[in-house]
């Protein structure tokens, strides 16, 4: 069995490859290359409310629920492994533990990675798998860095960036539509004004 080799999430981009899909890239803690995974749009956008922290939605997406479920039974997911490259799927593992017995369980990569940045875990895969499906990305590719945050609004809206529709509201009517926007679980709108509100401040 090769060896284990971690990952962080890169950024997220509208896949170029598949309509309604987007890209996942992952890249090795220690190394050049990327793992790029194409996954839904419900899951980019649950991965990506994850990591924004500042948008909370006013009622639990499904990840957000399966972690209420496991810390009410004090279950925790140690680690996310990608274990297998099939045909272009990759199939993942959970590493739970509950009352000190650890348990291995089969999951689809996009909820494994939703679930691992709710519960700070951490993400590998074998060297294998990015011998064979790793890339090396140039610096100029279009997705979110460590230094160009993940936005929802890179997620979901692949169109170019036109003037903002926000430039004559204050700040006051800024912050109003935005608790709208949460309430009605618009998070692409959400994630648009909360964009302009950072702008001023």
């Amino acid at each position: 069995m090769s060896s284990l080799v971690r990952l962080n999430i890169k950024g997220i981009s509208y896949s170029q490859t598949q309509s309604g899909a987007y890209a996942l890239v992952l890249s090795e803690v220690d190394g050049p290359r990327t793992l790029p995974i194409v996954i839904g749009a419900f899951e980019a956008q649950s991965i990506a409310i994850a990591l924004e922290k500042e948008i909370k939605p006013p009622r639990p997406l499904t990840h957000d629920l399966f972690k209420t479920f496991a810390d009410r039974f004090h279950i925790v997911i140690k680690q996310v492994i990608i274990h297998k490259l099939v045909d272009g799927i990759f199939f993942s593992s959970l590493i739970c533990e509950r009352d000190k017995i650890e348990e291995i369980i089969d999951t689809r990569t996009s909820d494994a990675i939703a679930l691992a940045t709710r519960f700070n875990a951490p993400i590998f895969t074998y060297e294998n798998i990015l011998d064979q499906a790793g890339i090396y990305l140039k610096m100029k590719d279009d997705l979110a860095t460590e230094n160009s945050p993940l936005s929802i609004e890179n997620l979901i809206d692949d169109e170019p960036a036109k003037e903002s529709s926000f430039s004559k509201d204050t700040l006051k009517q800024l912050n109003k539509k935005l608790n709208e926007a949460i309430e009605q679980e618009n998070y692409e709108l959400a994630a648009k004004i909360r964009d302009e509100i950072n702008k001023r401040t």
